[in-house]
């Protein structure tokens, strides 16, 4: 192959690497999110601690990223228990709504993890991670944002030079980055 048909499938493999989908209700006035709740994240993946290690890193990330106020794990916690929520990492629409009435939040985030770690291929390994994130707001219960990623993964790099890909640090403080862009 030539230069230009490798430069080409190294291009839309990196594109490959990061994929992003979004919802945003066009009724919903962002501009008036003040306060938010992150819930415990749903794991699907096989690492135990995968959610709390990212739910951990999207709450500081957004606090970086904007100037909303997320509710401390520790009184959402408590606002759980409140609440009488059965199921913290799928409320219903009623929950968050007793949720907001609790904590007098705009918003619940909640989401799943559903890859988080390392991957293989033949000889080749790399970590990836997958995450789903949604925004509800706490007067309906309604959503009124989501929007999921992939991040990492094996490469036509990593087939052909080999390597471990990137740290799962990284992955994960990027992929979180796609979901709060496209949140603001």
């Amino acid at each position: 192959m030539n230069l230009k048909k490798h430069l080409l499938i190294l291009i839309m493999a990196s594109l490959l690497s990061c994929y992003t989908r979004v919802y945003r209700d066009i009724n919903m006035d962002f501009g008036v999110v003040r306060t938010v709740v992150v819930m415990p994240l749903v794991n699907l993946s096989s690492n135990q601690m995968a959610a709390e290690r990212v739910r951990d890193v999207f709450i500081t990330m957004l606090l970086a990223a904007s100037e909303l106020y997320v509710l401390p794990p520790g009184e959402v916690a408590r606002s759980i228990s409140m609440a009488g929520i059965q199921n913290p990492t799928a409320p219903t629409a009623a929950d968050i709504i007793k949720l907001g009435n609790i904590t007098k939040a705009d918003t619940v985030i909640t989401g799943t993890v559903k890859e988080y770690g390392e991957v293989r291929s033949g000889t080749a390994t790399s970590n990836v991670i997958s995450i789903s994130i949604q925004m509800a707001e706490t007067q309906t219960g309604r959503v009124v944002w989501s929007a999921s990623t992939t991040r990492g993964g094996i490469g036509i790099t990593d087939r052909l030079f080999g390597g471990g890909g990137k740290p799962m640090n990284d992955i994960t403080e990027k992929a979180i980055n796609d979901l709060i862009h496209e949140l603001f």
